[in-house]
């Protein structure tokens, strides 16, 4: 065996590495203790920042004692004059950077370095840009960085143009740098706003809102520049999912306003409903009637819901119940500055107001509307990418939002196709597109029917799995042969006489437990659900829906 290696065994390798692994953490045992001891007896000296800097050096995560350092710093900074004190946070700055190398990601790190630079008599920030730079060069998705980079350029006083340039060289280099994309959206409407449309009738500015631009919203001619940038990007890499995020934003700008959409008074229940474009809390909203502001009590829709789409109030007894007079409701928003009025006519049982624009845009809030043949470009750019890649999921989707607001309807039946297209090439996402597809049908059915007098609305037969914008309903509901297995959209519908659910999912008596709030239904037909099996479903029932007549199992 003379002149050979002695090669220890696997075994042997393992007990000296536990036997190392535990010297270690003994000695940070011991260390940590003592640190801890002397922060306990309010000890701020130099040897606390030597025993802090070993610990931070093998564990920069340590929350307690970058804490530590920091009282430790402010002590001596009361003890120096201000070159010295210079030199010392210099010399932390290089310690952090050390501790970076360890973890490029540590927030203790990036927290500290922050605190660091605004104790600084000078800083350097021009330094501090430069080593995000490199930084994100090694990993381009290290958040904490970019977080501390948005602190450097707003104290060095970096331009939103040159910040949006180096967002390009990231870009250039790597198109799957999600993070550049996200800051870049941040980026653009400060550097090309768009400019503010007219205030809508019935409403007031913000005395907050900028009178020159709309906040979050880029103009047309540096939208076309970005279009053509992720062009670029998914025609490169059409699975990347980067671009296509990014894409979707640019699309999805302007979001519809949040607004009274519609304000319904009924002499019957002596009852005031307003809906709104999106869910919104009842803070700020005032019922005048006749004149009178009134001590109303706004309620949810949806009891469990501190934010709806629709909101509630009961009038005084007896203030429309009079059908030979005529009353003048308006309800105003003082959050957002705007009202509403209802007008309720001798003779009438009820009136309601309702935003003509709203109705036009009702369901398409996701992607803009504003330039329907740009849209109408993208699309035919989407399709070109379809041919090349017919199962490009992200490509399906946004060809699916840009058809739904150039023409929901006019669209339906290739916006169908593409849905089951996705659930095949996609099928882990499966019962989101069901759903998605599902919304989107419902909102065709209730397009369809805005300006009819219907009192059924149905839905039967559409493969449904879910049941939304319910605040819509009239009488009766059909939404038999789906594959519904909740009915959670079901909720507080005051005027629903019957529901007709025939060959659906429902499985267990607690999914119908929101029917119990819709203080009309009186005939409910279940036929081919599973939940006919459940033990004494009529009794049940029964007791769950006392006012239903008319019950087929």
């Amino acid at each position: 065996q003379h002149g050979r290696v002695k090669i220890k065994s696997t075994a042997q390798q393992e007990e000296e590495k536990r036997k190392e692994r535990e010297k270690k953490l003994k000695a940070f045992v011991s260390a940590r203790d003592a640190v801890l001891k002397k922060r306990s007896a309010g000890e701020h000296d130099e040897e606390a920042l030597q025993l802090t800097q070993q610990l931070l050096s093998s564990n920069p995560d340590f929350a307690t004692l970058w804490n530590y350092r920091r009282e430790v710093l402010l002590h001596l900074e009361t003890l120096r004059e201000k070159d010295e004190v210079q030199k010392l946070y210099e010399s932390e700055l290089h310690f952090i950077e050390a501790c970076l190398k360890v973890n490029p990601k540590s927030y203790g790190c990036w927290h500290h370095r922050s605190w660091v630079n605004t104790r600084l008599p000078q800083p350097d920030w021009t330094r501090e840009l430069g080593l995000c730079d490199r930084c994100l060069s090694l990993d381009e998705r290290n958040f904490h960085c970019w977080d501390y980079r948005r602190v450097v350029v707003k104290e060095s006083g970096v331009s939103v143009k040159q910040e949006l340039q180096f967002t390009d060289r990231l870009i250039g280099s790597n198109f799957s740098n999600y993070s550049s994309w996200h800051y870049r959206s941040t980026l653009l409407p400060q550097l090309h706003p768009q400019p503010a449309p007219d205030p809508a009738p019935n409403t007031s500015p913000s005395p907050t809102a900028s009178p020159q631009i709309h906040s979050h919203r880029v103009c047309e001619e540096q939208l076309l520049k970005e279009y053509e940038l992720a062009h670029n990007a998914f025609f490169t890499d059409p699975n990347d999912q980067s671009a296509w995020f990014y894409y979707r934003w640019l699309l999805g700008r302007s979001e519809r306003e949040e607004m009274i959409s519609c304000v319904y008074v009924s002499r019957e229940r002596q009852r005031v409903s307003v809906a709104f474009s999106k869910t919104v809390h009842s803070e700020g909203l005032m019922l005048v009637l006749d004149g009178q502001p009134q001590q109303v009590q706004w309620r949810s829709a949806h009891p469990r819901f501190r934010h709806s789409p629709v909101w509630l109030c009961d009038l005084p007894p007896g203030s429309v119940s009079d059908i030979s007079n005529e009353h003048n409701l308006t309800v105003h928003w003082t959050e957002k500055h705007t009202h509403r009025d209802c007008a309720l006519y001798t003779g009438s049982a009820e009136s309601w107001c309702r935003d003509s624009a709203t109705d036009q845009e009702l369901f398409r809030s996701e992607l803009s509307v504003e330039k329907s043949s740009v849209l109408q470009a993208e699309l035919q750019s989407c399709n070109q990418l379809l041919e090349l890649e017919p199962q490009n999921k992200w490509c399906l989707l946004t060809i699916i939002l840009l058809m739904r607001a150039l023409d929901p309807l006019g669209h339906e039946k290739e916006t169908l196709a593409h849905f089951q297209t996705l659930k095949e090439v996609d099928p882990m996402r499966s019962t989101y597109y069901s759903d998605l597809c599902s919304k989107f049908l419902i909102e065709n059915t209730i397009l369809k029917m805005e300006y009819a007098e219907v009192r059924v609305f149905s839905l039967s037969n559409k493969n449904l799995t879910t049941l939304c914008h319910l605040d819509q309903l009239l009488l009766v509901l059909e939404a038999d042969d789906n594959a519904i297995e909740s009915l959670e959209g079901l909720y507080h519908l005051p005027k629903l006489e019957e529901v007709s659910l025939r060959n659906n999912q429902i499985c267990k008596l607690s999914d119908l437990e929101s029917l119990a709030s819709c203080t009309k239904l009186t005939r409910l037909d279940l036929c081919g659900n599973p939940v006919h099996k459940t033990a004494n479903i009529e009794a049940e029932l029964s007791q769950l829906l006392p006012l239903v007549t008319a019950l087929s199992l």
